[in-house]
């Protein structure tokens, strides 16, 4: 496929467009703004003036003790918008929910999201909903990480169903092209994926998402002929083969340099140039065609470009599907619809 000229300047314009912004969330009111969503919601409706200050103060809270927080709201809110949109159907409780399909075992940071709504309950009741809490909390979280505070628009409600049916998260082991497929049916596009794969900068997953890598890939009885040798013998110690049920199932690093930091870095796309990646998904990207090539050239050489670009396609992503209006409701409790007679308000 030859080089389509719209993504060698893409980046550039890019950088240019959010260079006034991206180190103040506030200067950010010129980006294009998603329809039906607003900027600073609750305090243009005065509805809960300083919403967004609460949960920037909760989160900076629970950062300090616990920065494992960043990646695994970065995993729940794409785990949220990526089923039936950004609706916070991923918080609900429930036998039959999304959180029990097996694409969202191990999920975390509900415990988070459950003390910043007691707090904006106490403050602004029925005011915040939970799909916004998700949206602003993984904004701050990631910046505090060391993304950029790129703009949230605001003005989300919650979404009244929660189905593990309804549960379509593709493998981490899918080509770039299946990939890109996922990414398209959202609405969004190649430089979106690229950058949002670029999360995977930091965090952890667990071995049996990668063990056939490691040991028979694509059925062959050898490991992905594709990964770093050094890499491989690395990740075998960490991840021996799966040879009985109830095998323990260890957490192995997403970004072995950025490791326990969990530092937001662009060591990420590094890694992919140098065969380093630990998820297949993500390797995949050097087998892309020549625009996602150049996203990851562009984002390996230059950390500016990688943070810029994900404030874009983090507000694009926070836009899929999303609930406004008399639509949905706002929770009183993030885990029960309101009408949930069981719930504990």
């Amino acid at each position: 496929m030859g080089s389509d000229p719209r993504f060698v300047m893409i980046l550039p314009l890019v950088a240019l467009a959010l260079s006034l912004f991206v180190a103040n969330a506030d200067a950010a009111v010129s980006l294009p703004q998603p329809v039906k969503l607003e900027w600073h919601y609750y305090k243009v409706h005065n509805t809960c003036d300083d919403a967004e200050a609460y949960i920037r103060h909760q989160v900076e809270l629970f950062y300090k003790h616990d920065k494992t927080i960043a990646p695994k709201l970065l995993r729940l809110l794409y785990s949220d918008c990526f089923v039936t949109g950004c609706d916070a159907s991923i918080l609900l409780d429930g036998p039959n929910s999304e959180k029990t399909a097996p694409q969202n075992w191990g999920l975390g940071a509900f415990v988070l999201i459950d003390k910043i709504k007691v707090v904006l309950e106490q403050r602004c009741p029925g005011a915040v909903s939970c799909s916004d809490i998700l949206n602003l909390a993984t904004r701050d979280a990631v910046h505090m990480a060391g993304a950029p505070s790129y703009p949230v628009f605001t003005g989300r409600r919650d979404g009244m169903t929660s189905t593990k049916e309804s549960v379509d998260l593709p493998s981490p082991s899918i080509s770039w092209k299946e990939s890109l497929a996922c990414f398209q049916s959202k609405g969004l596009d190649v430089q979106d994926m690229v950058t949002l794969l670029g999360a995977h900068t930091m965090g952890q997953t667990r071995c049996s998402y990668i063990v056939d890598r490691l040991y028979n890939y694509k059925n062959t009885g050898k490991p992905d002929p594709s990964m770093n040798t050094t890499l491989l013998n690395q990740l075998r110690k960490e991840c021996p083969p799966r040879t009985r049920k109830g095998q323990s199932d260890p957490l192995v690093y997403l970004n072995p340099e950025t490791g326990s930091s969990y530092r937001f870095s662009e060591s990420y796309y590094s890694r992919v140039k140098t065969h380093e990646a630990v998820l297949g998904v993500d390797q995949q990207l050097s087998n892309g065609d020549n625009n996602t090539l150049q996203i990851v050239d562009e984002f390996a050489a230059g950390f500016e470009d990688f943070r810029k670009a994900l404030a874009l396609s983090m507000s694009r992503m926070g836009s899929i599907n999303v609930l406004t209006g008399k639509q949905g409701e706002i929770r009183r409790n993030c885990r029960c619809t309101n009408a949930d007679t069981n719930c504990k308000r």
